[in-house]
């Protein structure tokens, strides 16, 4: 506990979402001035995941496309209640937030698609009794049961050929083979989505890509108030000294522009660090090139954690999450459309308006290939003529139905045409080609936060005997909640500055649907009635 905030001084490790949360909460709520808060961030831009880049010319970028969700995500609110937004002071984040999803409410009309180009009915979710059975006994066992056991333990094969894992799965980037554990989490912390899975009608969008709705807001409020971004330095490593069980964090180990450096920490300093990127060694692929599969850590994304883990017991297992490639990566792909005229045929197709459909799924695809078509513009200053759609595809090492290539080794021209072949475009298909700009991503590590794993692989976010020291991000433990979501990042990033600095004012509580009769009612009689 810190008797007084302001002298302390912050050295936030990363720049991802987690850190700003972090900075906001410190100046908000802990009374620490800006001016005495540093972000360490190697990359040129803040926001880590949540990134949104590009022009018309060239074509836009995001990696993923995080869904938002109203009763869960409390903490994220919390946060961008108080940022205004991007364009008008007088309206916050949240706010605007709220009025685009009043203006352009989610309800998907083909959230499933079949190999005949055919909408199937999603509202059947096609669970049978024995599904059914087996989904009420992960969701009874408890977690130190459960282990590090995968999800296809715990189910038939009639359960992953159902509506409902084909759109459970894809909505959260689930693979059979992923933590039983964290699908159990899910289950829990969205089951109030039971109802709505086939409309997908509880997701909230931001009103442009997060990097231009809540990155590029947060950050400025984060400079206004003199936190200083010191970009091009990458953390190595931090010196930790250990009294009567007590732990400080007393150097960090860094070099700044390819200088070695460090940073000596006093007794009222405090450090918050981000471990491990699910976007580490991203690649990216454009019309004629492929994104490469990158497998030797070649950004640094995963070093400090590795280097921390070895100095002492309870700061985690990084080779848990980062050791598998081959059941963590996907790749996901940008469209940029200088013709409305493939928008205009899935608008046909659909029944969706662009920014009301959610994900379109095509359940038979080999690449499991699910699409969003946002509602325009997505970039901030997109011209009014250019398009974009976002997609990603689960199976990237299985041959395309219609070129015959593992989305892994095609080209963006090739993407496009597996596409176009599944929605059954070709009437267009010459127009989209010499209008469309493809940006794909290959990311190794996206999923990796899903991998088995035992309760002391993830470090908690203030370790035993911790007292000036934090872990942020998608790799530390906390109880209950789901990984592979902002909300997780920010939960932990107000948790380790009202923990560390003494703060009297509580967490929200993670969201507990089942505890609402109404609720819980609606739920259980749509997975179990």
């Amino acid at each position: 506990m810190i008797d007084s905030t302001r002298e302390t001084r912050a050295y936030l490790v990363g720049g991802g979402i987690a850190s700003l949360a972090a900075a906001a909460f410190l100046i908000r709520d802990g009374d620490v001035p800006g001016t005495n808060i540093h972000v360490l961030e190697e990359l040129p831009l803040a926001g880590g995941s949540l990134d949104g880049h590009g022009a018309a010319e060239r074509g836009y970028v995001t990696r993923g496309g995080r869904m938002l969700e109203e009763e869960a995500y409390t903490c994220l609110w919390n946060l961008l209640e108080t940022i205004p937004s991007l364009d008008d002071p007088d309206i916050t984040v949240r706010q605007e937030i709220l009025d685009f999803n009043q203006e352009w409410p989610t309800d998907a009309k083909a959230r499933l698609i079949d190999r005949d180009h055919r909408v199937l009915d999603a509202s059947q979710l096609g669970l049978d009794t024995r599904d059914r059975i087996e989904l009420a006994r992960l969701l009874a066992l408890p977690e130190s049961v459960i282990g590090a056991r995968r999800i296809d333990d715990f189910f038939s094969e009639h359960f992953f050929a159902t509506n409902f894992w084909a759109m459970w799965r894809t909505t959260f980037a689930f693979q059979n083979w992923h933590s039983a554990i964290e699908l159990k989490r899910y289950l829990l912390r969205f089951v109030q989505e039971f109802p709505r899975i086939h409309t997908l009608s509880g997701v909230r969008r931001t009103r442009l890509n997060q990097y231009d709705s809540i990155v590029r807001p947060l950050t400025r409020w984060l400079v206004e108030r003199g936190v200083r971004f010191e970009h091009g330095v990458r953390v190595t490593d931090v010196d930790f000294t250990e009294n009567d069980g007590i732990r400080r964090a007393r150097r960090l180990h860094l070099v700044r522009d390819g200088r070695p450096g460090s940073i000596e920490l006093a007794e009222s300093d405090l450090t918050l660090i981000t471990l491990g990127s699910m976007t580490a060694d991203a690649a990216f692929g454009g019309d004629d090139t492929v994104p490469e599969l990158v497998r030797d850590k070649r950004d640094g994304g995963w070093a400090l954690w590795e280097t921390l883990s070895r100095k002492a017991p309870g700061l985690g297992r990084p080779a848990v999450f980062n050791g598998n490639i081959a059941e963590a990566a996907w790749e996901s792909f940008t469209l940029t459309m200088r013709s409305p005229a493939l928008l205009k045929r899935i608008e046909e197709f659909s029944g969706n308006a662009p920014g009301t459909g959610a994900l379109m799924t095509f359940k038979d695809s080999p690449w499991l290939m699910s699409i969003v078509v946002p509602r325009p513009p997505h970039f901030d200053g997109q011209p009014e003529d250019v398009f974009t759609l976002w997609g990603y595809g689960l199976f990237i090492d299985t041959p395309g139905e219609h070129t015959g290539k593992a989305m892994a080794g095609s080209t963006g021209r090739e993407v496009l045409d597996e596409l176009l072949g599944q929605l059954g475009f070709d009437d267009i298909a010459d127009e989209v080609r010499a209008t469309t700009t493809v940006t794909t991503v290959m990311m190794p590590y996206i999923t990796s936060q899903f991998a088995r794993r035992d309760v002391s692989d993830r470090p908690l976010v203030i370790p035993h005997g911790a007292r000036n020291f934090a872990f942020l991000g998608q790799y530390v433990e906390i109880p209950e909640d789901v990984v592979f979501t902002v909300e997780y990042s920010v939960r932990g990033a107000m948790h380790a500055v009202y923990r560390l600095l003494g703060l009297d004012e509580p967490v929200p509580p993670v969201h507990h649907a089942l505890l609402d009769p109404k609720t819980a009612f609606q739920a259980l009689r749509t997975a179990f009635g």
